[in-house]
Order: structure tokens, then C-alpha cells, then sequence
């Protein structure tokens, strides 16, 4: 795992300020404690939308990133198709190196 943005949650999870799993996740966003969602790219279209929509209405940013295994592996899971970070120094250093990732892959 040598992608820094799996570090990074992997960092937010032993600090405790990751919240993982369908249920949990929608419960963090409802209640304000989210400060950045990530969802993997191969969950389903009903999914997408149903976070993005959540999070487009409370203002949280919510980011595609990674698959399933490799979300749920970095919180040292099972696989996860979507993780909210509660804390936002963590939620703004994740979001800076999922957008530099992005660069530099196109």
C-alpha cells in the first residue's frame, strides 16, 4: 500500500475519525460530524447518487476513490464502498492528496 491517500486514511482510522459502512456513514453525514466522504469507484449508481445528493445538500465534499478491497484494506477491514472522516485536518490533508493523485494521473 504504498499509495499516500490509503496512508492517510489508514493514519485517520488509528486515530479514530473514520466512520465506515452504509448505515454508519449516512449517520455521520445527517448528523454534521462528516467532514469528507470517499466512496469507492465500483460501488453501484444507486449508491453514488444517494451519498453525492447528501452530501450536495449539507455541503460536505464527497470524492470516488479507489475500489471496495482497497478502501476497506486501508482501515484494516473487509471491504468498505464508502468511509466518512470526522476530523478536518485529516478530511483537508486526504482531500488535497486525492486531488493530486487526480493530477497527476491525467
Amino acid at each position: 500500500m504504498t499509495d499516500k491517500v490509503y496512508a492517510m486514511i489508514g493514519i485517520a482510522e488509528k486515530a479514530g475519525k473514520v466512520i465506515s459502512g452504509e448505515f454508519s456513514t449516512e449517520k455521520a453525514i445527517k448528523s454534521g460530524k462528516a467532514c469528507l466522504v470517499i466512496l469507492a469507484s465500483d460501488a453501484s449508481g444507486n449508491t453514488r447518487k444517494h451519498f453525492s445528493d447528501m452530501c450536495h445538500y449539507r455541503g460536505i465534499p464527497i470524492y470516488t476513490y479507489g475500489k471496495r478491497e482497497a478502501l476497506g484494506h486501508a482501515i484494516g477491514k473487509e471491504m468498505r464502498v464508502n468511509l466518512a472522516i470526522t476530523d478536518r485536518g485529516l478530511a483537508d490533508s486526504i482531500r488535497k492528496r486525492i486531488e493530486e493523485t487526480d493530477a497527476e494521473r491525467e
